[in-house]
């Protein structure tokens, strides 16, 4: 699981990254560290986290004023306070954090923490399988937003990049073609060497000349003004697609 670690004392944060690579059932990875609110909030617009291990008495917003604006966001991560003070144990849980663990802490008590991170991570997904299992993370511009996969209309591989195509925009993401196929192979189908089609979203095959292949056939998609080549190797298996 990946964790964020947030505590103004650059030593506390050497230790607890010490104790998470001591952990092994689950294994935790520390993806990122900050140092204040301001730190931990930019890291959370770059990537997502399961997890945030926080400090309390922290320069500007303390951490309590941390959990409040982690708790509104959209995908909120599991907390877990971690501090030298006993006695903000009861405002802590009344913010819903996971645990709140006392420095200096003990691998045994971390552990039991993440277990405690897993099943709640492991309850998320059980709740919205589809969400958890068919959307897309992008980075886009500084955010982290995540596309369903029911809404991407085709993928385009250009340079080094692939175009991510909705009906409402596009986006850019890293990556490749085969490992895409590979992997939602039964809801997105080949068409040429550079693109991947929603199986769901073909509409028509029409005859098509592209100024580089010459005559063809080119794939029209629902929504979509643009036509979309179809090799003459992948010709065979979308004409099947349209008649299924």
């Amino acid at each position: 699981m990946n964790i964020l670690l947030v505590d103004d004392e650059a030593l506390a944060r050497s230790r607890l990254r010490t104790l998470l690579g001591d952990c092994t059932a689950p294994c935790a990875v520390v993806a990122a560290e900050a140092a204040d609110t301001v730190q931990a909030m930019s890291a959370l617009q770059r990537q997502p986290f399961d997890a945030v291990l926080l400090d309390i008495r922290m320069p500007g917003m303390d951490g309590m004023g941390l959990a409040g604006l982690l708790a509104a966001l959209p995908q909120p991560p599991a907390v877990v306070f971690v501090t030298a003070h006993a006695e903000h144990a009861v405002q802590a849980f009344e913010l819903d954090a996971v645990d709140y663990l006392t420095k200096p802490v003990r691998l045994e008590r971390l552990q039991q923490s993440l277990q405690k991170i897993e099943r709640l991570v492991q309850a998320r997904q059980a709740q919205e399988p589809e969400k958890a299992e068919e959307s897309l993370i992008i980075q886009d511009r500084g955010r982290t937003e995540r596309v369903p996969l029911s809404e991407v209309l085709y993928f385009k591989a250009e340079l080094k990049y692939i175009t991510v195509r909705t009906l409402g925009r596009s986006y850019i993401l890293d990556g490749s073609l085969s490992e895409l196929e590979a992997r939602y192979g039964s809801r997105f189908m080949r068409i040429h060497r550079n693109a991947l089609i929603a199986r769901r979203a073909v509409r028509a095959l029409e005859k098509h000349f592209d100024p580089e292949e010459g005559e063809g056939w080119a794939v029209r998609l629902n929504g979509l003004d643009e036509l979309l080549t179809v090799s003459r190797r992948q010709l065979g298996a979308v004409r099947d697609a349209i008649a299924d």
